[in-house]
């Protein structure tokens, strides 16, 4: 069992990688076409690279077609079209937020969501601990660090990630809530479809989409859309069925480290030295925030 669980981590840890370099082929992508037709071809793409998933998944389902009928195949679409609305919000204002800040501070901003997501659950009366306020004021001395220069002015990229990681958190309650009913597979295709036909729309009405810019920005296009979506996706699946929760949520975590070391070797961005504390320290509360939970596991083992 602990093997499978090893291997489960390093698959969860490859998961992340993917993750953590999607942000820099987003950047170079956006050289050459706009933010949204970005976003509109690479969730397509997404979209329609987990059809062979759902295909291969049905076939070896053991239950009877008669239960995946018509009710559950609305509740699927409804549900879908609903987490599509939040991820596009989300991933447009990541998209955006790309132009004006680095592949690394984009993606420990987003990595947020972490600590945002069981503050959310107050609301929703889910229980938080108390290392969980622990966790999000370390992360939040670490935003500062990152993100607020000595004029205590925020950049407006790190802005629009810091309100884009928020709708990532709502999108992952969401979720969380959404899969109790539906296949989570089938969910994600078709929330990245409603997410692409949405930023699309957008796309026509103000971006100039031209053959030219996408066959330009083909390859980020394809890493983003069937790497980052359908392929992490997929691997993220196998990967959970045999790790502990809080073990999944620390290795997924490392995809803003990954971001950061993408960013680094293959855009060669540097951060001042009090952006690097605060990549630090925002990892900090990300684990502080996941402890108790490693802590539980642990016992459980």
């Amino acid at each position: 069992m602990k093997n499978k669980e090893v291997k489960s981590v390093l698959i969860l840890l490859l998961t992340a990688a993917i993750w953590g370099f999607a942000f820099v082929a987003q950047r170079v992508g956006m050289q050459h076409v706009g933010a949204f037709t970005f976003n509109g071809v690479r969730f397509a793409l997404g979209s329609m690279s987990l059809l062979p998933v759902i295909y291969f998944f049905g076939k070896k389902s053991t239950e009877p077609i008669e239960k995946v009928e018509e009710a559950d195949f609305k509740t699927t679409v409804k549900s879908g079209i609903m987490a599509g609305s939040v991820l596009f919000i989300a991933a447009s204002l990541q998209q955006v937020g790309l132009i004006y800040t680095t592949a690394g501070k984009a993606g420990f901003i987003t990595s947020l969501y972490i600590v945002l997501v069981p503050i959310l659950g107050i609301f929703l009366k889910q229980k938080t601990h108390v290392t969980t306020w622990l966790g999000a004021l370390t992360a939040v001395i670490g935003l500062y660090f990152l993100s607020i220069n000595e004029n205590f002015t925020i950049e407006f990229g790190d802005l629009l990630e810091i309100i884009g990681a928020l709708f990532w958190a709502v999108h992952i309650q969401l979720i969380d809530r959404f899969v109790k009913n539906v296949d989570a597979i089938k969910l994600s295709s078709i929330q990245f479809a409603t997410c692409s036909v949405l930023s699309l729309i957008v796309a026509f009405i103000f971006e100039d989409v031209n053959l030219g810019g996408l066959s330009s920005a083909i390859i980020p296009i394809l890493y983003g859309g069937i790497m980052s979506a359908g392929v992490a996706y997929t691997l993220q699946a196998v990967g959970q069925k045999h790790a502990k929760p809080s073990h999944a949520a620390i290795a997924l975590s490392m995809e803003s480290v990954f971001a950061a070391v993408g960013g680094l070797l293959l855009l060669e961005e540097i951060l001042p030295a009090r952006g690097y504390l605060g990549c630090a320290l925002m990892l900090l509360g990300m684990l502080i925030a996941q402890s108790e939970n490693f802590k539980k596991d642990k016992s459980l083992a």
